[in-house]
């Protein structure tokens, strides 16, 4: 994150995605579902996309493809 310039995002980020994955790297279905911890990262990249560019739709279409790619 620090050597995409996002650094300062980094340290507020981390700890919303906490619990998302177990500690081997796969996502924890039986504590989260799919589809809200997608919604919340299109939240926090809208977020971080407003910090740094001043406009929220550098992160449209997160969700929607996050869900097409991964819904099998």
């Amino acid at each position: 994150m620090g050597q995409l310039g996002l650094g300062r995002q980094f340290g507020r980020l981390a700890p919303q995605l906490d619990g998302a994955f177990r500690a081997d790297g796969v996502f924890a279905h039986d504590r989260l579902r799919f589809v809200d911890f997608v919604d919340d990262v299109e939240d926090l990249l809208e977020d971080v996309a407003w910090q740094e560019q001043g406009d929220k739709k550098a992160a449209d279409g997160f969700e929607e493809f996050m869900l097409r790619h991964y819904s099998g």
